[in-house]
Parts: structure tokens; C-alpha cells; sequence
């Protein structure tokens, strides 16, 4: 990783100091429980690391994607995995819309209350019938006296049992009847009100400890100070936490599979079978060997694309690849880590397996493999667009 400054050295440094006070077996029992982790939370919260992208005024420390990437490195590096590193992200990049398009009056109203923690927010964008093709949303906003009731369904919102907000993405009039698929669509940000929403949680492959859920919306009453920016508008709004997420995203893959890594590395020195050390064996060197140079040539690429962002230059083909080649460096590593365990990588004493299971996601989520591979094709090699 390429040096840093010595602010963001004492970042590093002091978001290490909150994860140090959460050991495995913290995290075991989180994910034992499918357990919210409420202190770990409130200790990156009472830190003020929750506010690291928020704006001065309001409590934040108003720094950019670089610092948010370098608190998610760490965070999820630190042993918790993508339980820690989810209980957190949202914070990073999902309240952009509020920050770059709401009122004076919005921001002062919310986002003190993201900072400190009083408020948990999720997010409610993807639905089962619509997927990454997000103008297909069919969730309605109707406009009434005073604002808007809404209806619909969402799936894959995290954070949806333990929220008390939600990040609401909706249309305000059907597709078929905008010029373009993109307009039509509205953001709001508003209580979760669960006399009107059902939040019906997903048992899942991993990262139970931060739980995904389906949503059911019926006659939602939003007011109309909940709506941010412009009715029509939030689709264009949505675009400005897109490439955030995918530096993120694929910046806690990475710390996952060095955490991976370093657990390999140690066991590797310390098993030892027919007499020696079983990393003196070349079939276990070099593989970790491989992974080490995957998982810094993806770093490179994401804190590459995170200067970009903040430099307010276009960064959609790298952010792209730093999602990319993050999940897979780091999904190769935790793999590898299981498999240099042997046996043992397969017992929940040794933590690999937790690791393996919770970085997967981030080859999935939040935004396939295959639709980065199209971008890429489209954008930077100038193909035809194949969907």
C-alpha cells in the first residue's frame, strides 16, 4: 500500500485501537447469535468514526473516500470481518444523497444523529423483480396532502432489524410513463415505521450477525420534508454513492483476505508435520505468496480510485475494478487460509471459516462480476453495450 499521510496514518491508528478491543471470540459469538454487534457500533460511534465523510457543521469530520477507505481497511482487517465492516459502511457512502442534495434543514435535523450513532439507518433500494436493473423498481410514492404513501417491496436490506431510518428509493411515476427509464424515481429518508413495514429477515450463507431482510411497504405515509431534492430526481441522486460503495466494498475484501492471510501465514510457521514447519513445504508458500501480491495489487487499485473520487475526477472504471479485483483477491485468500489450515480450517476455533464465508458477498454484492466486466467492456475498451 502506498504511504500514508500522517493524518491518515493516526486514522489507522486509532480505528485499530477500537478493534483491538473486540477479540474473535466477540465476533464468534456474534455470528453464533446472529447478533448485532451494538458495542462495537457504539465504540466506532463514540470515537466519532462514524462521521468520518460527513460535513464539519454537523459533527463530522468531513474528510473524503480516501480516509472512509482507510477506517473499512482497517476495520475489516481488524478480525471482525464483514460483520464489523457492515454494521459500519453505511455510514461511509449511503447518506450522500442527504449530504450533496438536502436542505440546510435536513442535514442539521439527520445527520448529527448518524454521527453519534443515536440513529441506525438502512437501506432500501433493491427489489425482488427488479435486481441491479434498478429503474424497474416498481415501489410507488403517491403524492397526498402533506406527502406521499407508499407502497411496495424491497429485498437484501441490511441493518433492517436494528434500524430506526431508511433510505428510501421509489417511484413517483411508473416507468412506462417517463422519456427516460432513469427519471421518475425519488429518494427520501425517513422514520421506519413498522406499524406500515414488515421487515421479514433472510437466513443466509454468512454475516449473520448483520442481518438482510425482505421489506414489505403498506401505505407508508412519508411528509413531504422527507423527500431529498427534487421529486423525479433520485436515481441521478443515487449515482453519487455508486462509486464509494464499489471502493469500499472491495477495500474490506482486501482487509478481510490480508486478516485471512496473516492467520495463514502464522500457522503455516507454527504447524509442523513430518518434522518440519509445513511452510517450508513450496505447495504452501507459494500460494500465500500469490495471494499477498493479489491482495496489494487490488489495494493500489482501490485507494487509486478513491484519490480519484476525491479529486473530482472520473473514477467509474477503477472503482469498478477495485470492487472487482478486491472480492476476488480477497475471497482467494480466505480460501487459501482454510485450505492451509487443513482440517483445522474447517473448525470455527481457527476463525478462516467465518472469514471465507463472510467475504463472499463482496463478489456478489453490490454489483455482480459480470455487470463490472460489461462497464469495463463498454467504457474503457469502446464495445457495443451487450444488455
Amino acid at each position: 500500500m502506498r504511504k500514508l499521510t500522517d493524518e491518515q496514518r493516526a486514522i489507522r491508528d486509532g480505528v485499530l485501537a477500537v478493534c483491538k478491543r473486540f477479540d474473535d471470540e466477540y465476533w464468534s459469538a456474534c455470528d453464533r447469535e446472529a447478533r448485532f454487534p451494538f458495542d462495537f457500533h457504539k465504540a466506532m460511534a463514540a470515537d466519532g468514526w462514524l462521521g468520518v465523510t460527513m460535513p464539519e457543521e454537523h459533527g463530522g469530520a468531513g474528510l473524503g473516500v480516501t480516509e472512509a477507505a482507510i477506517v473499512m481497511h482497517t476495520v475489516a482487517s481488524g478480525g471482525g470481518g464483514m460483520a464489523a465492516a457492515s454494521s459500519i459502511h453505511i455510514n461511509m457512502f449511503g447518506p450522500h444523497p442527504i449530504v450533496v442534495h438536502g436542505t440546510k434543514e435536513q442535514k442539521a435535523r439527520w445527520i448529527p444523529r448518524l454521527v453519534s450513532g443515536e440513529d441506525q439507518v438502512c437501506f432500501g433500494v433493491t427489489e425482488p423483480d427488479a435486481g441491479l436493473d434498478t429503474t424497474s423498481i416498481k415501489t410507488f410514492a403517491k403524492k397526498v396532502d402533506g406527502g406521499y404513501r407508499v407502497s411496495g417491496r424491497k429485498v437484501w436490506t441490511s441493518t433492517g432489524q436494528v434500524a430506526n431510518k431508511i433510505l428510501l428509493l421509489t417511484r413517483t411515476v411508473a416507468k412506462q410513463d417517463v422519456k427516460r427509464s432513469t427519471d421518475g424515481i425519488t429518494v427520501f429518508y425517513t422514520d421506519l415505521d413498522r406499524s406500515k413495514v414488515e421487515v421479514k429477515r433472510i437466513p443466509k450463507h454468512g454475516r449473520a450477525a448483520v442481518d438482510s431482510n425482505a421489506v414489505f411497504i403498506d401505505d407508508l405515509f412519508i411528509p413531504e420534508e422527507d423527500r431529498i431534492g427534487e421529486e423525479g430526481r433520485g436515481f441521478h441522486y443515487l449515482l453519487d454513492s455508486l462509486n464509494p460503495e464499489r471502493i469500499l466494498v472491495g477495500i474490506e475484501a482486501i482487509g478481510i483476505g490480508q486478516d485471512a492471510l496473516r492467520r495463514a501465514a502464522r500457522y503455516a510457521r507454527e504447524r509442523s508435520v513430518f518434522g518440519r514447519p509445513i511452510g517450508q513445504n513450496q505447495a504452501i508458500q507459494h500460494p500465500l505468496a500469490e495471494c499477498w501480491l493479489q491482495l496489494e495489487a487490488a489495494q493500489l487499485m482501490a485507494m487509486t480510485a478513491a484519490e480519484l473520487y476525491d479529486a473530482g475526477e472520473p473514477c467509474g472504471a477503477e472503482a469498478n475494478g477495485a470492487k472487482f479485483l478486491g472480492a476476488r483477491a480477497g475471497h482467494q485468500a480466505c480460501q487459501q487460509a482454510v485450505l492451509t489450515h487443513g482440517g483445522m480450517g474447517y473448525a470455527k476455533e481457527y476463525q478462516v471459516e467465518r472469514l471465507l464465508r463472510e467475504v463472499l458477498i463482496t463478489r456478489i454484492a453490490p454489483v455482480s462480476e459480470q455487470m463490472i466486466l460489461s462497464f469495463i467492456a463498454e467504457r474503457v475498451l469502446d464495445q457495443p453495450k451487450s444488455y
